[in-house]
């Protein structure tokens, strides 16, 4: 589900911690054992990456990776922390991110490179998260 609010764009995505997935594909651990959730992400292009409150890394149980500088939408300068890796899911597209953590925050922002990743667009015209439909059918992508 996708609606507007006074021109911002949410989308409700999935998110799921990568590390799961992969012991999970190994073997070492459960479905029902993997960390997921599903958020109400404001979809914004201007921004680059996956931005998370400090409660969906620790729901998710991602790791540290790095910090990184950023400037936040005050225009103040703060260093970061990133975590993942995260997939993200919406509708029948997926991608592996990394994601920053935004203190104090309670909104997830899902920008450009996640975008990119799933091949979706925002359509100005209804306001909405979509999946590129000029792309190729997913599962044929997935066979090539």
């Amino acid at each position: 589900m996708e609606s507007a609010t006074m021109g911002l764009v949410f989308a409700d995505i999935e998110l799921i911690s990568g590390d799961d997935l992969a012991f999970f594909r190994r073997g070492q651990l459960q479905e029902n054992q993997i960390h997921r959730c599903i958020v109400r992400a404001m979809v914004d292009s201007g921004a680059t990456m996956l931005a998370i409150p400090g409660f969906v890394k620790q729901q998710l149980g991602l790791q540290k990776i790095t910090e990184l500088e950023a400037e936040l939408a005050d225009g103040s300068d703060v260093v970061l922390e990133v975590v993942g890796p995260v997939e993200v899911r919406f509708q029948n597209r997926r991608t592996s991110v990394e994601a920053i953590v935004v203190p104090n925050s309670m909104t997830t922002l899902l920008g450009a490179i996640p975008m990119e990743g799933m091949d979706v667009l925002i359509d100005p015209r209804r306001e909405q998260l979509i999946v590129n439909p000029e792309s190729p059918d997913v599962a044929r992508m997935m066979l090539m």
